[in-house]
């Protein structure tokens, strides 16, 4: 069943990027402590196991070093003090690695659902959680059954796995009396590395099921209604009005630039109403003419006027407009396709202007055909 607003809409669509965006801004990110604290002990026992036996030595040597101190030293607080120290520092050091190993199992354990998060919002108190109501109502909750069940679920299967792993090594642990000194404390911290990789790895099998369930409880607690994900790409997007406008600034401004390129145009070729292209050639830079403008009816209308103010010549093929208008964009060259057809334009508007600038009678208009 669809979780509801509290305005009793339903939210049924997935939270968007910027929600899941100001979700983590907020600290709000998926996490599983089962996961965290079975890679933690895996990994504390596993350096256990590791670097037990250079572990019990330096732990050996300590002992052995501290327990050697006379019944005057251990009297004297000038000397007993610096010795205990220095027991705790040999100590501190032997243990460091496998402390370095822990810590950074820590840190990285995270980074398998939702990364780290660092967030001042989550530092901020909330005083809706000082509301006894709201407390009750909390632990009541299906979360809060849910978190119950799993620390009833973690209990079992902990205990069960510790009773089976003491009872496994009784015989071992209560032969460790005998052993000597140094090999016992090696013996013991091998011991414990196992016992604490055994419970890891019941703990493994709660953070199989913590996993799913804390990503599918996150994605429902950030689901959203129609009504939000609209809102939220209005406010993204802009709304349909300014972006219509927007538009329209944008076609005007093409259109401007456009019209400025008209007078550089070395012919207009018309429907002759409808449609108007205007093609302009330079044969030192182009391999092919160009259209630098083109429009219909009302634009066409202007492009013929700016041309007759500056010149420029307007020849009437309607088959060609009508192609050139429908098949190439502005800025692009005339396709092979019409190559003959557009050197047919381009010879009599040279020939006309030459003539014209001889003062001698005007070419014969071509009669100009194009498949449309």
């Amino acid at each position: 069943m669809a979780e509801e607003n509290e305005d009793g809409t339903e939210k049924t669509e997935s939270a968007t990027p910027k929600r899941l965006e100001e979700a983590r801004k907020r600290g709000e990110i998926p996490r599983s402590r089962d996961l965290s604290a079975a890679a933690v002990l895996m990994i504390g026992g596993v350096g256990l196991m590791s670097l037990g036996q250079q572990i019990a030595g330096d732990l050996f040597n300590m002992m052995q070093r501290t327990l050697s101190l006379s019944r005057e030293e251990s009297l004297d607080a000038t000397q007993l003090a610096p010795a205990l120290s220095s027991a705790a520092a040999e100590g501190l050091m032997a243990c460091l690695p496998v402390m370095g190993m822990v810590m950074l199992a820590a840190l990285l354990a995270p980074l398998v659902l939702g990364g780290w998060s660092f967030s001042t919002e989550a530092l901020m108190p909330k005083f809706s959680r000082m509301n006894p109501f709201e407390g009750v109502k909390r632990m009541f909750s299906a979360r809060s059954i849910m978190e119950l069940l799993k620390a009833l679920g973690k209990f079992g299967i902990v205990a069960v796995v510790a009773v089976y792993v003491l009872r496994r090594d009784t015989p071992v642990l209560l032969g460790l009396g005998s052993e000597p000194t140094a090999l016992a404390i090696a013996h013991a911290l091998q011991l414990s590395g196992q016992g604490l990789i055994s419970v890891s790895a019941g703990l493994l099998i709660i953070a199989g099921i913590d996993v799913p369930y804390q990503l599918w409880q996150y994605a429902k607690q950030l689901k959203m209604t129609r009504e939000e994900v609209r809102r939220e790409h209005k406010e993204s997007e802009g709304s349909p009005e300014m972006k219509s406008r927007i538009r329209q600034v944008q076609q005007e401004m093409a259109r401007g630039r456009m019209m400025s390129d008209v007078p550089k145009a070395d012919v207009i070729v018309t429907n002759p109403t409808h449609y108007a292209v205007a093609l302009r050639y330079d044969d030192s830079r182009m391999r092919a003419p160009i259209v630098v403008a083109k429009g219909a009816d009302l634009i066409a209308a202007r492009i013929r006027e700016i041309a007759a103010e500056n010149g420029v010549p307007i020849f009437e093929a309607p088959p060609l407009a009508r192609v050139l208008y429908r098949r190439v964009d502005i800025g692009q060259e005339v396709p092979a396709t019409l190559y003959a057809a557009v050197a047919q334009v381009l010879s009599y508007v040279f020939q006309l202007r030459t003539a014209r600038q001889a003062g001698a009678p005007p070419p014969a208009k071509p009669a100009v055909e194009v498949e449309e």
